[in-house]
């Protein structure tokens, strides 16, 4: 039976290699030769990227000092 903590290392794994392939895929977007695009587009792109980051790393600290708390 898996264990928790190789279940999350696993899924992990696989999610963040998922994620940095699929930004990579978004770099490419960059090719002003293939495609057109102003700052403000790249700028909502990257927004909303960030504000995804910063609410998943909120989750794991709500997480962790949720953890801490006892009556």
């Amino acid at each position: 039976m898996e264990s928790k903590n190789d279940r999350f290392k696993r899924l992990a794994t696989n999610r963040v290699n998922t994620a940095i392939k699929t930004i990579e895929l978004i770099g490419n977007l960059s090719n002003r030769n293939s495609y057109s695009y102003s700052e403000d587009e790249v700028k909502k792109i990257f927004n909303i990227l960030n504000d995804k980051i910063k609410e998943a790393n909120n989750r794991f600290k709500r997480a962790s000092s949720a953890s801490e708390f006892k009556l």
